[in-house]
């Protein structure tokens, strides 16, 4: 099964600018029927603190069209509205049948003061793509393992981690990711975004590693699609031969 990541330059609060480099994008990559296609976090707008912005555009009626028309499932960053009226960060997920699952940021970046325009999640989500259980997060997320460890409690055997991960912090993202899939035995992607917003500069260094450690596709520093197979049988024979999740406490 193949995973990609979409690796974007996302043009500032322009939504159809960004839905037209997807299309761009996947169009010249050609991805095959059932693969997982992934976007960054928040990809129709940037990382922005608007939420009216972020949330307008019909980011996921895009979504559900490009997983319907491609014969894919689409993890892409969404914003909704949450019940005390900040917005909420979202992985949204798509099937070509269409709405599948949808996880909210459970880690609000307060540094950069997202915590005041954005409501936190409160529950690690699973979905199934085809036979493998996939678990999706946002960005901040990957600095909380234990999220990640209640992820693999629920069955997951890979984690889509979608971002805005600054360049300033490239280092930490890679050696995140790939923490995350060791200590997990799981297949890790995490796509993060290009290019600048109208503060930060992001080096994109999005990655497919599989449940060992091993780097299986890297996205480097410029726009593209990147990916790698999954092989859920040789996760399986791993996770057996070398059982450490059996030794989880609590």
């Amino acid at each position: 099964m193949k995973v990609l990541g979409v690796q974007l330059d996302i043009a500032w609060e322009d939504p159809e600018a960004n839905f037209s480099k997807v299309r761009a994008l996947l169009a010249a990559a050609r991805p095959p029927a059932g693969a997982l296609v992934v976007l960054p976090e928040m990809f129709s707008s940037g990382f922005s603190m608007d939420v009216d912005r972020a949330a307008g555009g019909g980011a996921e009626g895009f979504v559900e069209g490009l997983a319907r028309e491609l014969g894919v499932t689409v993890v892409a960053g969404v914003v909704s509205r949450s019940k005390d009226g900040r917005g909420l960060n979202q992985a949204f997920v798509a099937a070509p049948s269409g709405p599948l699952a949808r996880y909210s940021k459970i880690h609000p970046f307060s540094f950069a003061g997202e915590t005041r325009h954005y409501a936190s999640g409160k529950e690690v989500a699973v979905f199934r793509w085809g036979e493998v259980a996939v678990c999706p997060f946002v960005c901040y997320d990957l600095r909380f393992p234990e999220v990640f460890r209640e992820g693999v409690r629920k069955g997951a055997q890979l984690y889509a981690v979608i971002a805005n991960w600054p360049e300033a912090r490239e280092a930490h993202w890679l050696a995140l990711l790939k923490a995350r899939a060791i200590e997990n035995q799981a297949f890790v992607v995490g796509v993060n975004r290009c290019g600048r917003d109208p503060k930060l500069a992001y080096s994109g260094r999005g990655q497919v590693i599989d449940p060992r450690g091993n780097v299986l596709a890297d996205g480097g520093n410029a726009e593209g699609v990147f990916g790698a197979d999954v092989d859920l049988a040789a996760l399986l024979r791993y996770r057996s031969e070398f059982p450490a999740l059996s030794d989880m406490k609590g």
